[in-house]
């Protein structure tokens, strides 16, 4: 009982939302929130009776929108925008902006990542293929050979990718520099799959125990193994390089 209490408590109605967000925005009023909602930039809650009850996401969503309106004078066409790009896992665009923006995180990677590197810590990234173009910093020509050879993929079901795709993009790009195309990365994935089924041999046991921490282990450990076959695999590389020297 105390559990759905709080948790009833965590919800605020339409009134609440006013009270906290009016001392910053006096000529806020009840029908400006609803015609945010009708316009589709927060969806709060319905109770039964049909009352609305506000996350505080909601509140936040409210709070960007209405600074948005009122120091940058955005539309809402493009804030709704901004917000579904956040919704994807992107950063708020700081205001005024170009627009949302890749977490600067998902490409901090340099080859040799700690385990804790691996970690999401947040929404996964949903990025257009414009969007994923724009932060990898390539052209149509070499996105449309890395899907072609399988090297970066649409997450499952969406038209969207993921952070992941990101980093490989951008790390072909820089690659391609230096003269090496997609068909010579070739061996790199045929190198990743082969760990990836490596990797599910030594997680299965974990997976299949029925406690309930048993998935969480399994996650841990695949970041863990991940991240040290990283390391692993550029130590050997520049180890092969150095020979001869």
């Amino acid at each position: 009982m105390k559990s759905t209490a709080a948790s009833a408590r965590a919800r605020l109605s339409i009134g609440e939302v006013l009270e906290e967000l009016r001392p910053d925005f006096p000529g806020l009023n009840i029908s400006k929130i609803r015609y945010l909602e009708s316009e589709g930039l927060v969806e709060p809650e319905r109770t039964p009776a049909g009352y609305r009850k506000f996350s505080r996401q909601d509140v936040e969503r409210l709070r960007y929108v209405l600074t948005a309106q009122r120091e940058h004078y955005l539309p809402l066409k493009v804030i709704r925008e901004h917000l579904d790009a956040m919704d994807r896992g992107l950063e708020p665009p700081a205001l005024p902006s170009t627009g949302p923006q890749v977490p600067r995180v998902v490409l901090a990677g340099d080859g040799m990542p700690s385990p804790e590197a691996f970690a999401t810590g947040g929404p996964e990234l949903r990025l257009s293929r414009r969007e994923l173009l724009e932060t990898a910093e390539i052209g149509e020509e070499l996105l449309d050979q890395l899907l072609a050879f399988g090297m970066v993929r649409m997450r499952a079901g969406s038209k969207h990718f993921d952070g992941d795709a990101a980093v490989v993009a951008r790390t072909a790009g820089e690659l391609a520099a230096y003269g090496l195309e997609p068909r010579h990365l070739r061996a790199f994935k045929t190198a990743a799959d082969r760990e990836v089924g490596l990797l599910e041999q030594v997680v299965a046991p974990m997976r299949g125990q029925r406690d309930a921490g048993a998935q969480a282990r399994a996650e841990d450990a695949v970041r863990q193994i991940a991240a040290l076959s990283v390391k692993l695999h550029a130590s050997l590389v520049k180890a092969g390089l150095g020979t001869g020297r």
